[in-house]
């Protein structure tokens, strides 16, 4: 219950449509009561009396109020569906926001397509809650009310009578209760383990036709959409069972009624008795179907509420998740930014028991390029994940301009870094609007000199829409080398003091890589950069090269110092960073 209590939280945020909302309801109630008793009235005093006179005015009287229960009914509806969009719109945007500022483990353990089904389809199931629980659940329960207390001022006794199936309806609503919210979860988790799946396959459609795939990865997705269904047919199954009960509780409350009202009024004494307890008999008849029937819409609504109560546990558990350290706290840095970065015995391990760094320390003076190198899992690219901070270390000192970036806001710090991976993420949409995310107010003479100094004019130019062609889904209608000088002409714009490059030419062919490296070159100039390589070219001309082995240091130096010292990096250089020509080459 705590759950659906903070969904309702939000409403608070929007007390006038609240309260109007309210008052077309009480509205609605107060006048469901107005024609049992017209009905009451005319059966049990117009008609025996033929008093024609008072036939039209309660007649009218009953008209008027279904007239006004409509009107205040649509203004209702209206009222609800701006208060509810307004509301899942509040959350969808809690949601998302919180989503931003979850630090990068959270997503190492998370499924892009359970996230995407939290965000998705639980906010839709919540928004039930509130669709229902609103429209439905005040109404329906401000009308038993209101239509209770008629029935006990018609006939007290009679009213008891029709109170007795109410202790079962409630003890089936509690035991349904109590088992629902682990059917419910189930079905969610279900539902979002096969949109996971759904997801996973899309993505990697061109893998699954290369390997012939097509039919297990078929037999993987049925297999999870049975789960879902056997999860949905066990909560129906339930249900199946429960709700025919509730119904037939109220039903034994309409016999009971029929029984002993009408065997109250075939024991009244004389014929004026008789018309005014045949008049209250009625009437009480007309009144327990607006009793019961919203019993029934209740019990309804408490399957929506237990499904809503499962997906809000979900949607809240990404709410209630702990966020990035130092987003809105720390320090910013000073103006302009050196670049002078210090690794000062830097401890890390992605899991508790698995050390990635250990002890490393390096430094780049302002303006150097560094390279890192050494076979793959040596820890380069966790170096740069830590100096962005996507992940804390765990021991030692990361330093910028003299200052622990554990110290600096995250904004600060990560605005005065560039980054570019091996396989640069393009969003779908435009060429210019890809540009615009490192600057949202350059103009189109800044997206062109950017993409002059990217080598990425010339393509650009040559695509249909030039600046406003789209790119596809993750840049698909580019090629890799495409991509990458646009990622590049991106960092161009930010214009950072510190520039990360990650294997930034490791998947172009060798004239594009030359293109590539010529762009990078000219965005390197008067910049701190770290540049993690596999080709030679890449990282002869740095400043100074930190060789990396199972987290460790284990030699520094200038391309020509290591490669005269004949130990780790030379060897690297022979398996892996260029070909024997070349080392003879750079050693003569």
């Amino acid at each position: 219950m705590k759950t659906v209590l903070r969904v309702f939280s939000y409403l608070r945020r929007y007390p006038l449509l609240a309260s109007a909302q309210l008052a077309c309801a009480i509205g609605m109630t107060l006048l469901v009561v107005v024609f049992p008793e017209v009905t009451s009235r005319v059966v049990g005093d117009v008609i025996p009396n033929r008093d024609f006179d008072r036939l039209l005015p309660l007649s009218l009287a009953a008209a008027g109020a279904f007239f006004l229960t409509n009107l205040f009914n649509g203004l209702r509806i209206v009222l609800n569906n701006t208060f509810e969009q307004k509301v899942i719109y509040d959350i969808r945007s809690d949601l998302y926001e919180k989503i931003q500022r979850l630090p990068m483990r959270w997503f190492d353990n998370k499924r892009t397509g359970d996230v995407m089904t939290r965000v998705t389809e639980d906010v839709m199931a919540v928004e039930r809650v509130l669709i229902d629980g609103i429209e439905q659940g005040v109404v329906a329960l401000l009308q038993v009310i209101a239509v209770g207390i008629f029935l006990f001022t018609k006939d007290a006794r009679l009213a008891a009578i029709a109170m007795i199936p109410m202790p079962f309806l409630i003890a089936g609503a509690v035991a349904y209760t109590k088992a629902a919210p682990e059917r419910h979860r189930r079905v969610r988790q279900a539902t979002s383990s096969m949109n996971s799946l759904l997801h996973d396959n899309i993505d990697g459609i061109q893998q699954i036709k290369t390997y012939t795939r097509e039919t297990a990865e078929l037999g993987r997705f049925n297999a999870a959409s049975d789960l879902v269904r056997q999860a949905t047919l066990r909560l129906m199954t339930v249900w199946a069972v429960y709700n025919p009960s509730m119904e037939f509780c109220r039903n034994a409350g309409y016999a009971l009624v029929v029984a002993f009202g009408a065997y109250g009024v075939m024991q009244a004494p004389d014929a004026e008795a008789l018309k005014a307890q045949t008049g209250v008999f009625t009437a009480f008849l007309v009144a327990l179907n607006l009793f019961y029937e919203p019993i029934t819409r209740l019990n309804s609504l408490n399957q929506i509420v237990q499904a809503g109560r499962a997906a809000g546990e979900r949607v809240f558990e990404i709410v209630d998740a702990a966020e990035e350290p130092g987003l809105d706290t720390g320090r910013d840095l000073a103006r302009p930014v050196r670049g002078h970065v210090v690794f000062d015995r830097v401890e890390f391990g992605y899991g508790e028991k698995i050390a990635t760094l250990r002890g490393v320390t390096l430094q780049a003076e302002p303006g150097q390029t560094v390279a890192l190198v050494g076979h793959t899992g040596a820890g380069k690219s966790t170096i740069i994940n830590l100096l962005t901070r996507f992940y804390e270390y765990s021991g030692g000192c990361i330093s910028l301009d003299g200052i622990d970036i554990r110290d600096l806001r995250k904004e600060s710090l990560r605005s005065a870094v560039g980054y570019v991976t091996q396989e640069s993420f393009l969003f779908n949409g435009s060429v210019r609007e890809n540009l615009q995310l490192a600057k949202a107010d350059a103009t189109d003479d800044d997206y062109w000199a950017a993409l002059d100094i990217a080598n990425a004019r010339a393509f650009v130019e040559a695509l249909p829409d030039r600046l406003d062609t789209n790119v596809g889904e993750r840049g698909v209608k580019l090629s890799v080398g495409e991509k990458q000088r646009i990622a590049i002409a991106r960092v161009v714009l930010k214009n950072p003091p510190i520039l990360l490059l990650d294997e930034a030419t490791a998947s172009v062919d060798t004239q594009t890589e030359k293109e590539i490296q010529i762009a990078l070159e000219r965005l390197m100039a008067d910049r701190t950069s770290f540049v993690i390589a596999h080709r030679l070219s890449t990282v002869r001309n740095a400043d100074r090269i930190y060789v990396l082995d199972h987290g460790q240091v284990i030699e520094e130096g200038t391309h020509q110092e290591l490669l005269d010292r004949n130990a780790h990096y030379a060897r690297l250089c022979r398996t892996s960073l260029m070909v024997e020509a070349e080392i003879e080459s750079f050693a003569r």
